[in-house]
């Protein structure tokens, strides 16, 4: 078990969008709420210690994102993939001392804070270092990472981000309509 105000939650929001269309998927209306502001919500009710929100430019959420907490870090190579996205938020997260990293996708937008608190419960620094998110018994995100790991997720590279870790993680299962994200506009009916 790892108390929020110990991790430092990192939301991945640079993506491309490719299967989206031309439009930001992450500002899209879902409930009248930019998709990306359910996930940054959630986190906000969590009560992480600390929160960073990767973004391939400056948002156009950017107050909406501080008043909740988020620093803004910019990911300036969006098309190096969700890695480099990974990297940039474990490096600011490490920076902070955190004893933990707590990663989320922003299009993931019906994630539940109850889930997020299980897999804070589910993880030990020695024991269960790795704790994801479980869809049909596949490891995904929302997931965290012991301060050990950062070195590992820093380093990875492509549009795989921390999958690798995952293999070894303790799952927190969840419905699969939480774990849902948005890829297309069909998805936000």
């Amino acid at each position: 078990m790892i108390e929020p105000e110990a991790i430092a939650a990192v939301l991945l929001a640079a993506g491309r969008s490719q299967r989206f269309g031309a439009r930001d998927k992450l500002v899209e209306p879902l409930g009248g709420v930019p998709v990306v502001l359910h996930a940054a919500q959630c986190i906000a009710e969590l009560g992480a210690g600390v929160r960073f929100v990767v973004c391939a430019e400056e948002s156009p959420l950017a107050d909406e994102l501080a008043r909740l907490g988020f620093t803004m870090k910019v990911n300036a190579e969006p098309d190096l993939g969700l890695s480099h996205s990974l990297a940039l938020g474990i490096e600011a997260a490490a920076a902070t001392g955190a004893k933990a990293a707590l990663v989320l996708l922003g299009d993931m937008p019906f994630v539940r804070v109850d889930h997020l608190r299980a897999l804070l419960a589910g993880f030990d620094a020695d024991r269960a270092p790795i704790v994801a998110s479980a869809r049909d018994g596949i490891a995904m995100p929302p997931a965290i990472f012991a301060r050990t790991l950062f070195g590992t997720l820093r380093d990875s590279t492509g549009d795989r981000g921390g999958r690798a870790l995952l293999r070894s993680a303790r799952l927190v299962a969840a419905p699969a309509a939480e774990l849902a994200d948005i890829d297309r506009p069909a998805d936000l009916r």
